[in-house]
């Protein structure tokens, strides 16, 4: 009996470095600075640091500056 497998993509929970450098519009290095200067905080479980996507958020809700009208 030949089964169908159901392939489904799950939504991504963490970034690589140059992921979130590209979800932020900015280079690596750039996350690197951002890193180093405690804007940014990396998920350290695994052998490389990985960004959650809520915290790629936290970053951005913080650092945007509020539009005067």
């Amino acid at each position: 009996m030949n089964e169908e497998r159901i392939l489904f993509e799950a939504p991504k929970l963490a970034l690589t470095r140059v992921e979130a450098a590209d979800a932020l519009d900015v280079s690596p290095a750039t996350v690197d600075r951002l890193v180093k200067r405690g804007r940014l905080r990396p998920s350290r479980a695994l052998r490389r640091p990985l960004f959650s996507i809520a915290e790629i958020e936290r970053f951005l809700r913080e650092t945007t500056a509020a539009v005067g009208v």
